[in-house]
């Protein structure tokens, strides 16, 4: 991981990679507000954390942001938060299969039942055609996650949430300066869960942010996340501890605002690299970017084919060696994670899930990486396919 020490790049130490999967930016107005905080010795929730909402909700148009202490508790929060409008513990709330594991934790931590449903291998969202199958009495709600920054089909589910009278909430944890239809990602449902983790593109190092537009929404989300306090030790909710520090919310104050440069770069190298793949198509699956929605890139995903002549391990492995850092594309969270086999679901029943899973890497694309680092990509690729004999 690089560590930026203002808005240019400066290693904080050496890594063996070229291409280095993620990158935090700490600006020198961050640093000055770090030092502000430590002197005046209140380092909890204060007013920092109340710029950084204030400030964060008008950048995603939303009139309130509500900031935590990670992406996962964003999303219980948001799902907690539903109690005060009518939701019952062990009701349920769809996701798709492959996510990141805090989507399904999240889910649980917070007292409902999630009910998966299949992605599409060239989106990676959840595929919208088969919501409705699994809506059932005790559904209160749909949670898209817009993987890599690629928005999910939101029109689709939002007509599906107004039919059958459920709420939408937006784990937008990567889909930061997303946007659909001209709408920001993260405005659209009831409420949006945004991780503010290290390669994020707001970034507070650690923490999560929720928006939302509606006031008794935000209004149970400030009580949750404080054990479910409101006034002085009055304890209407089951909630959480999950509040944001000042020192948190100084860098996020710092990353807003280079917001702007930050995705531009991102979009720049996002770009680069969806023209570059062309060439390759015929052996990858590669995020795309359609004329409806703008892609808040956090990371370039590279599915292997079925019927190519080799791995995804070995193109990991060999992309490895020559200094390009990767992560695996997830898992199918029902059927690929040990911990969800209570829910019976069987290996098979989410199908293009786990083929993304089993076929699927991603690589950084973050702001500090430069045209000729992603040419490296190209070529080292190009060299990867030579070897296999499938190009000249």
């Amino acid at each position: 991981m690089k560590i930026n020490n203002n808005t240019s790049s400066t290693l904080s130490q050496k890594s063996k990679y070229k291409v280095p999967f993620g990158t935090v930016s700490v600006t020198p107005q961050a640093r000055q507000l770090i030092n502000e905080a430590l002197d005046s010795n209140w380092v909890t929730r204060g007013k920092y954390v109340q710029e950084f909402e204030e400030s964060f909700a008008k950048l995603f148009d939303s009139k309130y942001a509500v900031a935590v202490s990670s992406g996962t508790d964003a999303d219980a929060l948001c799902c907690a938060a539903l109690y005060d409008f009518g939701a019952n513990r062990g009701d349920e709330i769809i996701i798709p299969a492959l996510s990141f594991v805090a989507t399904g934790n999240s889910v649980i931590q917070a007292g409902f039942k999630p009910v998966f449903v299949d992605v599409t291998a060239e989106t990676l969202n959840i595929n919208p055609k088969k919501i409705e199958e699994v809506i059932t009495p005790k559904t209160r709600a749909i949670m898209p996650v817009h993987l890599m920054g690629k928005p999910a089909e939101m029109n689709m589910i939002m007509d599906l949430a107004k039919k059958h009278n459920l709420y939408v909430i937006e784990d937008a944890a990567e889909a930061h300066g997303a946007e659909y239809h001209g709408k920001k990602i993260g405005s659209i449902g009831d409420m949006a869960a945004f991780s503010l983790y290290a390669a994020h593109i707001v970034t507070t190092i650690e923490g999560g942010i929720v928006t939302t537009s509606n006031e008794q929404m935000a209004h149970a989300l400030r009580s949750l996340r404080n054990h479910g306090i409101e006034n002085k030790f009055e304890f209407k909710r089951i909630g959480f501890s999950a509040k944001m520090n000042e020192l948190e919310a100084a860098v996020g104050v710092g990353n807003i605002a280079i917001f702007d440069q930050i995705l531009e770069k991102r979009r720049r190298n996002l770009m680069y690299l969806i023209e570059k793949f062309k060439a390759f198509e015929e052996f990858f699956i590669t995020i795309k970017e359609q004329a409806h929605e703008k892609i808040g890139p956090h990371a370039f995903s590279i599915i292997v084919r079925e019927g190519m002549p080799f791995s995804k391990e070995e193109f990991v492995d060999f992309i490895d060696k020559a200094g390009i850092d990767s992560r695996n594309l997830f898992y199918s969270i029902p059927t690929q994670c040990p911990s969800y086999e209570y829910l019976g679901y069987q290996l098979g029943d989410f199908p293009e899930s786990e083929f993304c899973s089993d076929r699927g890497t991603h690589i950084g694309i973050h702001q500090d990486i430069e045209i000729d680092g992603l040419d490296h990509v190209d070529t080292v690729v190009q060299e990867f396919l030579k070897s296999k004999g499938l190009i000249g």
